[in-house]
């Protein structure tokens, strides 16, 4: 029964929408009835408030970090599962008919808790894909991606499949960006188009 605790501990925090907790809070709107509908930062940035985004971002993040903090204080062996957990409780959260974000932040913080150098890698990747192309799902899914193969190059291997299986449900859950991308129609931060 462990590893049913250690995907419910993960799940719990993790499916917590904080992006609609703090839009509806601060009377910007249903987040869900706001551009893509996804419950994450990038899309609270579209209601024109940093602060709320950034907020949302760390508390994302923050959620995904406590997840597999907590079970890895009881229980080391099932942090991966918290991890899991974590950041399909995000993506698919209970509480609003299964439809969440996309998981990037969480997994950005199911990262730093699992092993801060798998963390710094998929924070690096992240902003510096973002700083390059200004694409914020370019720049999230590749740092989902960098998350396996950062845990396999710093000696963490026995991690890598945990993160090898959340990269692959970030970039099921971008397959509409990848297309936007591919067709060159993807927004970039700021305005514009991909190119």
């Amino acid at each position: 029964m462990e590893w049913i605790y250690a995907l419910a501990a993960g799940y719990l925090p993790g499916s917590v929408p904080f992006g609609l907790i703090l839009t509806r809070l601060t009377g910007a709107g249903d987040l869900r009835a706001i551009g893509s509908g996804n419950i994450g930062a990038t899309n609270v940035l579209r209601t024109g408030r940093k602060g709320l985004a950034a907020a949302t971002l760390l508390l994302d993040m923050g959620k995904g970090f406590l997840a597999v903090a907590l079970v890895w204080r009881f229980w080391p062996a099932g942090a991966g599962l918290a991890a899991l957990g974590a950041v399909l409780g995000h993506c698919f959260p209970v509480w609003l008919g299964f439809r969440g974000g996309k998981g990037v932040a969480t997994m950005m913080g199911v990262a730093l808790g699992l092993a801060w150098p798998i963390g710094l890698a998929y924070a690096v990747t992240w902003l510096g894909m973002l700083a390059i192309t200004r694409i914020s799902s370019l720049g999230g899914m590749s740092a989902a991606v960098a998350a396996p193969l950062a845990a396999l190059a710093t000696g963490h291997a026995d991690l890598a499949p945990v993160l090898a299986v959340l990269a692959v449900l970030v970039l099921f859950l971008h397959r509409a960006n990848i297309a936007r991308l591919r067709a060159g129609t993807e927004p970039r931060v700021g305005g514009g188009r991909a190119s």
